[in-house]
């Protein structure tokens, strides 16, 4: 496939070649902004994509509940030192699996206290690794639901806590990177610390002031028509696939499924509904070192640098490797620390959502991309729209 010459090019091209029933980008720098739209917003085809399409942005989320970590310590209700038993209970007294290897019964006492850095940081010791054999995991899938978003099969934070400290650490806290539990576990001590629904804090903090009104756990009845569907490819192929009708996918999730009401448990990880321009505005908010477009100040700038700053060790970000690329990890996002590949950017933050949506910031060139798909990630790895799409924005 040769360049494409702007993005509505780029887009087209992975729609017409059946990547997915439609997409949503935005590539932004300075006072220049580019918007596409392409393809169909459901497998039927009836309703076109917009720019004010509404997605389920999986693990995208992250950052924006990073940020709200940090609003937290900000207000000098915790810091990022502290250990999170004192409103995590469940959490006061973790036991840690003798080898990552070992069964789940073979455990040891942790040797220190999680912090609300450790889960900042995604090294709490609860998470994906890069082996999904490793027998601690299994608890993760089957009783904490983690996975794949589905919002209304998980219990609600006290009981999902409780099944929580059950299970046991796969590191000891501060050892190991692992994705995406730290992050729910955050939702909910944000919510805690707060004494507010995690819902509730994150519009009063970060929404609201940063006119992020499509954004939630649920999608608002008058939004509806403007919520795509969500797909995963058929594991037999189908017929057609790749011929951009889309009959090489099955429906995970209608409109009026799943995001359709509140659900019980609001995954810090990855339970967001957005669109494009919501996103965009908090990406710039990072992008002015913590200030909303009229000057309010949502974040300190010293917030801001820690999120997007590089926290991990080097053999850290070689364990990580499976899903971050050997780059590096913030507070809720990746961040690129070399270039390997064409996207590359030094400082590049933000991170990849399952459901098949990315966001992420430069700040060294002011730019801000994202990209809104309804297509579930098969794995780890990112489809060629992504990469593409990254390559775009890093020459913006």
């Amino acid at each position: 496939m040769s360049t494409p010459h702007g993005l509505q090019e780029l887009l087209d091209s992975h729609i017409t070649r059946g990547s997915a029933p439609g997409a949503v980008a935005l590539v932004a720098r300075g006072d220049r902004v580019e918007v596409a739209a392409a393809g169909s917003a459901t497998l039927a085809g009836t309703t076109p994509m917009r720019r004010d399409s509404v997605f389920r942005i999986a693990s995208i989320t992250k950052p924006i509940v990073a940020a709200a970590a940090m609003t937290l310590v900000e207000d000098g209700l915790i810091a990022p030192a502290d250990p999170v038993a004192a409103w995590l209970p469940e959490l006061s007294s973790p036991l840690v699996v003798r080898t990552p290897q070992s069964p789940v019964d073979d455990v040891v006492s942790a040797v220190r206290p999680i912090t609300l850095l450790d889960l900042l940081t995604s090294r709490a010791g609860y998470g994906f690794p890069s082996d999904f054999t490793l027998p601690a995991l299994a608890p993760l899938f089957a009783e904490l639901k983690q996975g794949p978003p589905q919002p209304q099969a998980v219990p609600g934070p006290d009981a999902w806590m409780a099944a929580l400290s059950r299970i046991p650490l796969l590191h000891q806290p501060g050892d190991g990177w692992l994705y995406n539990t730290c992050s729910d576990i955050l939702g909910v001590l944000i919510s805690r610390v707060a004494d507010q629904p995690l819902p509730t804090y994150l519009a009063e903090r970060i929404f609201e002031p940063l006119g992020m009104t499509e954004t939630g756990f649920a999608v608002a009845p008058a939004a509806l028509d403007r919520f795509t569907g969500y797909y995963r490819a058929r594991e037999d192929g189908g017929s057609g696939s790749g011929s951009g009708s889309g009959s090489g996918l099955e429906l995970v999730d209608a409109p009026d499924g799943q995001w359709s009401s509140p659900p019980a448990f609001p995954s810090g990880a990855g339970g967001l509904v957005s669109t494009v321009d919501d996103w965009y505005a908090f990406g710039r908010m990072l992008l002015a070192e913590g200030l909303a477009d009229d000057g309010r100040r949502v974040l300190a700038g010293e917030s801001v640098r820690q999120m997007v700053t590089d926290q991990l060790t080097p053999d850290q970000r070689a364990a990580s490797g499976l899903f971050t690329e050997g780059q590096g990890w913030g507070f809720g996002g990746s961040v690129d620390v070399e270039i390997t590949a064409p996207w590359n950017v030094l400082g590049r933050y933000g991170w990849i959502g399952g459901t098949g949506t990315t966001a992420h910031v430069i700040p060294a060139t002011g730019t801000v991309g994202v990209l809104l798909t309804q297509v579930e990630l098969a794995g780890p790895i990112t489809p060629q729209v992504m990469r593409d799409f990254w390559t775009y924005a890093a020459g913006f």
